[in-house]
Formats: C-alpha cells, structure tokens, sequence
C-alpha cells in the first residue's frame, strides 16, 4: 500500500530485572544494521505468560479503526496498557486486508492463495499466526493444507525468511529502499517485531532478521505506510505533525498490551 511514509518513536528504556522484563518493560530497542537504524521488539512466551497480549485489529463494528492512535485509545477503554501499535499487513483501498486475517479466533477475511503483481504475491508469501501461546509463520500453502486453527493470523507477503533461508528473489542489496516493517518468530517462540528508520532493501531487511534477530522464519508487513507506537504515543494529544501523520489509513494493525 503506497502512502505517505511515518513513524512516531518514542524511547523507553528497560529496567534491568526479570520481574520488569515480564512486565513488557523495555520491550523494544535500537538496533543498528547494514549502517539503517531500526526498532525491534521483542515478546517472549514468558512476557505473555505475565499478561502480555499480542492482538489483532481491524474493525471496531463495521468501522476500521484505521489508525494506531483509534487502537491505543480502544485499548485503554478495554482496561488495558497499549505497549506497541504497528501496521500488520497489506490492505485494500476500502482498508480490508488483502490477505488472511484472524483475530479473536474470528476469520475475518479468507486466506488468499491467488497470484498477481506486487509485493504481498511476490511467492512464497505467508501467514504469521497465534495458536494460545504459540506464534509461528508458515508459508500460504502450508498454512492452507495444515488446517491450523489460530487464535490471530494475519497474512503478507513476502516472506523474508522462510527456514532459516532468505526469499530466492531477494538482492543481496537492492535498489528499492524504503521503511519496511516485519515479523520473525525465533525457534524459542520469541516474536520480533522490526521496522527500519529510513530506507533499506529487502534483502538487508532479511538478513536483518536471519542474522542479527535469529529468526529462521520472518514475514514482510509493508512499506513506506509502515508505522509504530511505543506506551500509547499515537493516542495522546500534543504530538504536533506527528500525531497527524500517525492518523494516515491503516488496515489491520497489531498491538502489544498489558492489563
């Protein structure tokens, strides 16, 4: 989905204990690679052991949110602490995602195995899915023939790393270079989520999560529309331009949050 490209980052520094760590204190970092600075949040089965909840959004009724600021604020009706917002795949015009999305144990739109152009059927694409604890990303195909049920599934493409493997149609370095965002799953279960702060290639965005993030497995979210909030940022007031691009259409979004 091409759009204006923005991103509100706010820092939080971690505390050093286990007992904050489980909290979600700290839960997203800087990390620098190939010289492009990223965000990378990390949320380990302890962390949702401990309260944290990874959740999908699209539609509160029959309005999409559209927005990570509408998300934080509904989250916060709910009784929960919105840790991270951030868009969570490719979507149409009127906002419904192009792909696969589950969220609450609802199949809100099929799983799409259909080819044509762009990045979400550049193949092989994927679903990054939530069985109860248990994340994972599997290929569409795979995904479709396990008749897996999943608590949330959202589906993309392409899939960045696929068994430890980068996508064959991947650059070493490409010329494209835009804000990416994705999700990779570590053979632990730990769920990684990552966007650049300027342009990066595919093939650097990959290798990000291969080698530095060690996720066998990863799953292009988007580009250039890529977004994230850290505690609620996009929901509070006074953050000038920001808060206005913030408010650019999204489709489905993610969230992390604690009660």
């Amino acid at each position: 989905m091409a759009a204006i490209c923005a991103l509100a980052f706010q820092f939080y520094p971690g505390a050093g204990s286990a007992a904050s760590a489980a909290k979600g204190d700290g839960i997203c970092r800087d990390v620098v690679f190939a010289g492009v600075q990223h965000v990378v949040c990390e949320i380990s089965p302890l962390q949702q052991q401990h309260g944290l909840r990874i959740d999908l959004h699209w539609k509160d009724g029959e309005t999409a949110f559209g927005s990570l600021g509408a998300v934080e604020r509904h989250l916060t009706q709910q009784g929960r602490t919105p840790l991270l917002t951030m868009n969570a795949g490719m979507y149409e015009a009127d906002l419904s995602p192009v792909g696969l999305f589950i969220a609450g144990g609802r199949t809100l739109h099929p799983l799409n195995t259909r080819s044509g152009s762009g990045n979400f059927y550049m193949k092989p694409n994927g679903v990054f899915f939530i069985s109860g604890r248990k994340a994972g990303i599997m290929e569409t195909r795979a995904f479709a023939r396990s008749g897996r049920k999943t608590d949330l599934a959202t589906q993309s493409g392409p899939l960045l790393v696929m068994g430890g493997k980068i996508h064959p149609r991947f650059q070493a370095d490409g010329d494209s270079r835009k804000i990416r965002n994705g999700v990779g799953v570590r053979k632990d279960g730990t769920v990684v989520f990552a966007i650049s702060r300027q342009g990066i290639s595919f093939g650097q965005f990959a290798r990000l999560f291969l080698y530095t993030l060690h996720c066998p497995d990863a799953l292009y979210l988007d580009g250039s529309v890529s977004q994230l909030s850290q505690n609620g940022a996009a929901a509070r007031e006074g953050l000038g331009q920001a808060e206005t691009i913030l408010r650019k259409p999204l489709g489905p979004i993610l969230s992390v949050s604690i009660k």
